[in-house]
């Protein structure tokens, strides 16, 4: 992906790879875009991928894959024990990180299942820039808290911060001498913070966490998933990797880290997960769990198929143009949206596009979900399915009440080399007629809330008649346009 300037002066980006096979989608009429939101019970994890025209929900799972890594998933090895594919893929990671052991899981929520089964003790808190749901779940289901300690300019939606995903490192010595080392699990740092609009961390940052905890003897926890996107921003906003290549200061974060786990949904565009380590006995307590909860040491729950791909991917996110084309194109949907006055989390971050809901809906009380009714009325609106990311995927307190969430944003993802310009350019004009029309939007309340990671499976109703108004002015302003 390069940025490209054309005759005219305009900027764009531009693919640097061509599209061999394709996928049909449909973009249904807004009746029946409002009969399927109703029918997914406004929540669009609940909608069906044949009813969706543009899926920016998450890029987890549905980044394309290149024509070399379905090229190397027909010489799997499909063994059970020992098989060929899997000492491809630990070669391949330990190359990369630098890291001496690998332990294979399904994906990256297995591993922060192994990891917490781990370190987490009844009354124990772990530390974290920022907190993502299933880890939360994990810490909680184990008897943890966790508490927060990202910089103050990480909960500002506009910044001008090029790393808002830093740990903030006076909150840091603080927790630490206020809790006791002994009371902290582990301190965790999330690649391209997910929930706070996937913001980077500089390795400046790590350097000074890792050089505090390891003085503390604290265990460090890195988060890798979203390494590729946190990988560009270091090689673009940190001056002094600007002429490193991406293996070594991948190497460079990997020697700061006691543990790094990772979903190849995200990192490496394939499926599965795993979690890396060169510390013996940490490797020898999680390595016990693996056959518990996810198969045999050498596949981990996943397929061969899937670990031959994954190599591949691995690889792959070393190249600068493979692993850019996520965030110029989150930075080219968020300078359309801007110039149209929509407000998005700035600057852009890795991940997707997200924009303010909270400012977008300041009509509607946080107790009835903006984000979410934000992204029931833009698939209304356009057939694009984004995700919730606010109050609705934060969990209820231990009496009932809500936990209001930092920030209320829509997330649109950019899966890599899924999406064409044009079908950024849509999604932004489709956005812009909503934000003329914002007023139209209601809130959510829920009929049917599960207990826990109620954001997947929940079902919510209107409150009002808001979702036909929005389709009748819809069919009103765009006639037969869809």
């Amino acid at each position: 992906m390069a940025k490209v300037t054309f005759l005219s002066g305009e900027t764009i980006p531009l693919e640097m790879h061509k599209v061999r096979m394709v996928q049909k989608v449909n973009l249904l009429p807004v009746e029946d875009r409002l009969d399927r939101m109703q029918e997914a019970g406004f929540n669009t994890f609940l909608l069906k991928n044949r009813d969706v025209f543009l899926d920016m929900l998450t890029d987890s799972g549905v980044n394309a894959m290149s024509e070399n890594q379905y090229a190397a998933m027909m010489q799997a090895d499909d063994s059970y024990a020992g098989s060929e594919t899997y000492y491809r893929l630990e070669a391949v990671l330990q190359d990369m990180f630098g890291l001496e052991h690998f332990l294979p899981a399904h994906q990256g929520r297995a591993c922060e299942n192994i990891i917490a089964q781990t370190l987490v003790k009844p009354g124990s808190v772990a530390l974290m820039n920022y907190h993502f749901t299933t880890t939360a779940a994990h810490i909680l289901r184990n008897g943890g808290t966790l508490e927060e300690i990202i910089i103050d300019e990480g909960r500002s939606i506009q910044s001008t911060h090029p790393f808002k995903g830093n740990l903030d490192i006076a909150k840091l010595n603080e927790a630490i001498a206020r809790l006791g080392r002994e009371n902290i699990s582990f301190v965790r740092i999330e690649a391209g913070t997910n929930l706070v609009g996937g913001q980077p961390v500089s390795v400046e940052n790590m350097r000074a966490v890792s050089q505090i905890c390891r003085t503390a003897g604290i265990p460090v926890v890195y988060d890798a998933s979203l390494l590729a996107d946190n990988l560009y921003f270091i090689k673009t906003r940190e001056a002094e990797f600007a002429d490193v290549s991406l293996r070594d200061i991948t190497r460079e974060i990997a020697s700061l880290m006691d543990v790094i786990y990772f979903s190849a949904r995200k990192l490496g565009s394939s499926r599965g997960g795993g979690i890396l380590t060169s510390d013996t006995k940490l490797f020898a307590q999680m390595r016990e769990l693996i056959p518990l909860f996810e198969g045999f040491l050498t596949y981990g729950g996943m397929s061969v198929r899937e670990m031959e791909a994954l190599t591949v991917g691995l690889r792959e996110t070393l190249d600068l143009d493979v692993i850019n084309q996520t965030p110029i194109f989150v930075e080219a949907m968020c300078n359309e949206l801007i110039a149209k006055g929509i407000p998005v989390v700035t600057p852009p971050g890795g991940l997707g596009c997200h924009v303010d809901a909270g400012a977008f809906c300041d009509h509607i009380p946080q107790s009835k979900y903006p984000s979410g009714a934000l992204a029931s009325a833009l698939y209304i609106a356009s057939g694009v399915r984004g995700m919730e990311r606010g109050t609705l995927s934060e969990a209820r307190n231990k009496d009932g009440t809500e936990r209001l969430a930092d920030m209320e944003l829509v997330r649109l993802a950019i899966p890599k080399r899924v999406y064409t310009y044009s079908q950024v350019k849509y999604t932004a004009d489709r956005l812009a007629w909503l934000f003329e029309n914002r007023h139209l939007i209601g809130g959510l309340a829920f009929e049917e809330e599960p207990s826990v990671l109620r954001f997947f499976f929940g079902r919510l109703k209107p409150v009002g008649d808001w979702p036909e108004k929005l389709a009748t002015q819809f069919r009103k302003d765009f006639g037969e346009s869809l």
